[in-house]
């Protein structure tokens, strides 16, 4: 989660020539943290940062997978390396599906992913992890998925119910002047506009999520199944989310979906979106966190899931949300990059960085599930 809003440019390029993999144990190859921790001019680890109250570990951590998250790590990568002078980190915002990839054939010490590790996937992160060892889910950035529109001479929110929508990303509603889309805003004169929607053409965790509230919400019209690929009829397909919402944003008459802080980011409008009940939600932080609250916590040892209860209406409660879950190595983590794995995401489950989230386009996490993710990460080994 850093690059996009802030460009940290080189981060891309480190990664890509990353080969090698820090988790492992003596029977798991030890990746390039193994040389980041010897040639990055410091020891596996390092006093912590009494000031700030941060546990520094020293070295090089890559990481790859969701740009939902980017402009979140982002922040805290700049946050975790001004108080630890040893440490860098490099983020490729490449996609849910790209990151799970990459942890999966050593290539970062731990990805980002916007859904949990699969039944097709858990086996092969599990061996990664090395003999006898689990590949956990770790869920740290929760957001709200906005639904972006560029629809000329519309000023005030639009309000776009679940069945809308489902119509629009399917291609039965082909125009702003839909009578389904004038029957969701009274009163507002809308323009014959072709409705032009994107989505995700790469595998990702915001397709998922956006694809599971439209399916929870309104089987009937988007009877497809949540899926990383985007399971919807036509449309054009752009890669990772600040892909989208430029193209929403350069293009009459268009719609996608993107985390919040994307909308942002590019000045778009964003829709006030229906839940199971009918009632129209704007899409805040706020509102966000109170969908999320309710969310039921799956604990197994380590590992943490979360499940949406898309039946909660309430018309401060926003449905269309995600969380983006850090996917690492419960145990079987090679010791020379442990200390800098625990010590950047034991930061951005602290207090201080999950407080920034708001400033960010995020949601912080609920407290309850807060103290269950911090000692996910106590035990890491």
């Amino acid at each position: 989660m850093k690059l996009q809003r802030f460009a940290l440019a080189a981060g891309i390029g480190l990664l890509a020539t990353a080969t090698l993999s820090a988790c492992g144990n003596d029977n798991n190859d030890a990746g390039p943290a193994d040389s980041a921790s010897s040639g990055a001019g410091g020891s596996s680890s390092a006093p912590s940062s009494a000031a700030s109250g941060i546990s520094c570990g020293s070295g090089t951590l890559t990481l790859a997978g969701s740009s939902a998250q980017a402009n979140a790590i982002s922040k805290w990568t700049k946050d975790y390396q001004g108080a630890c002078s040893g440490s860098t980190i490099n983020y490729n915002p490449s996609g849910s599906g790209a990151g799970v990839t990459a942890f999966e054939q050593k290539q970062v010490d731990f990805a980002g992913s916007d859904f949990p590790l699969s039944a097709d996937d858990q086996p092969k992160a599990d061996a990664r992890c090395g003999d006898g060892n689990k590949a956990i889910n770790i869920p740290l950035v929760p957001g709200a998925i906005a639904v972006m529109y560029n629809v000329s001479g519309v000023s005030a929110p639009l309000n776009l119910s679940a069945q809308t929508l489902a119509k629009i990303f399917n291609g039965k509603i082909t125009t702003w002047n839909d009578p389904a889309i004038t029957k969701d805003n009274p009163g507002v004169d809308l323009p014959g506009t072709k409705i032009t929607t994107f989505h995700r053409a790469d595998k990702s965790g915001t397709s998922y999520n956006f694809s599971n509230y439209l399916n929870q919400t309104d089987a009937a019209d988007f009877p497809a199944k949540a899926d990383k690929q985007w399971p919807g009829s036509g449309g054009q397909g752009q890669n990772g989310s600040s892909g989208v919402a430029q193209a929403v944003k350069t293009t009459a008459g268009g719609i996608g979906y993107a985390e919040i802080s994307f909308a942002q980011a590019n000045g778009l409008a964003t829709a006030k979106v229906g839940n199971a009940k009918g009632q129209f939600v704007e899409a805040t932080t706020q509102n966000a966190s109170a969908f999320i609250a309710k969310a039921k916590a799956q604990q197994n040892g380590s590992d943490l899931q979360l499940a949406f209860d898309y039946s909660y209406a309430d018309p401060s409660a926003y449905p269309a949300v995600l969380v983006t879950y850090e996917i690492a190595c419960a145990k079987g983590n090679f010791a020379g990059q442990l200390p800098l794995i625990k010590g950047f995401l034991s930061y951005g489950a602290g207090d201080t960085a999950q407080g920034e989230l708001p400033a960010t386009g995020y949601v912080s996490l609920p407290k309850n599930i807060q103290t269950l993710v911090q000692s996910s990460v106590a035990s890491l080994s």
